[in-house]
């Protein structure tokens, strides 16, 4: 079993969201963690609540679309911490669109998914994703580091209208960490550096609590717990798997028993 008291976590959005609720998570249980978000002054707000807690906290303005931010990310870890014990490439984005809309009286097509919508999900969701895990795994193995690569999937990679571009970037996610753990295993390294995903379904951020109340009634109505996930019962998730180093490879749904279009 891991520890977190002392342990240093790299998170992407963690300005915000899912990722900011996992750094509180991490400072809480002792940890230590490294943000990296564009959004700049919602960074050094974050910092300053997770000090307040008495976390120890490096923050880097990051555009995981760059190799040279996200490698600057992984060294601003090694240098200020000297480990990466838990990456966590939350950074993503929605662009939802139909890819084809045909007008209702015409029947011709009017609008489409137009292809930056197309492309910057896939270069933040995707991209993204990969080189954060490429620069931080890279540091974790040249360092002797133990730990977990925890990437973020979602119930959208099943497959969800409106959003061809991020449930493929969801459905990728998804197969990145048997891909991941077999390279480790034949490379010697499955032993101490693990991968898997989590995949939420719909949870209670600013975003989602902000909709209108008929459509988050109409989402509810088919969550059997009745209620929207918490960030706090994702962060916990992340935490009990990285604690257990039984558990590598696979996706772990947190859904709250969510039917897509049955009731079962």
């Amino acid at each position: 079993m891991l520890e977190i008291k002392d342990a240093v976590a790299v998170i992407t959005g963690g300005a915000m969201g899912i990722g900011k609720c996992v750094a509180k998570f991490w400072v809480e249980n002792g940890g230590k963690v490294v943000l990296g978000d564009m959004a700049q002054d919602a960074l050094v707000e974050t910092k300053a609540e997770l000090e307040a807690l008495g976390g120890k906290v490096a923050t880097v303005v990051c555009n995981v679309t760059k190799e040279e931010d996200c490698a600057a990310l992984a060294d601003t870890a090694i240098e200020q911490f000297g480990q990466i014990n838990l990456v966590a490439p939350f950074a993503g984005i929605i662009k939802d669109a139909m890819m084809l809309s045909p007008d209702k009286e015409t029947g011709k097509v009017t609008r489409k998914m137009t292809l930056e919508q197309f492309k910057l999900v896939i270069e933040i969701n995707l991209t993204g994703v990969f080189l954060t895990v490429r620069e931080c795994a890279e540091r974790m193995i040249n360092e002797n580091c133990r730990g977990l690569i925890c990437l973020v999937s979602s119930t959208g990679s099943l497959g969800t209208a409106g959003q061809i571009n991020y449930a493929s970037s969801k459905a990728a996610m998804s197969v990145m960490p048997k891909v991941i753990t077999a390279e480790f295993f034949r490379r010697g390294l499955a032993n101490r550096l693990r991968c898997v995903a989590i995949a939420p379904g719909y949870v209670a951020t600013p975003m989602v609590k902000g909709m209108d109340q008929k459509a988050l009634d109409k989402i509810l109505a088919d969550v059997p717990i009745g209620r929207l996930v918490e960030p706090e019962e994702v962060a916990q998730l992340v935490g009990d798997i990285y604690r257990n180093e039984a558990m590598a490879g696979e996706v772990y749904f947190i859904h709250g028993g969510l039917r897509l279009g049955s009731r079962g």
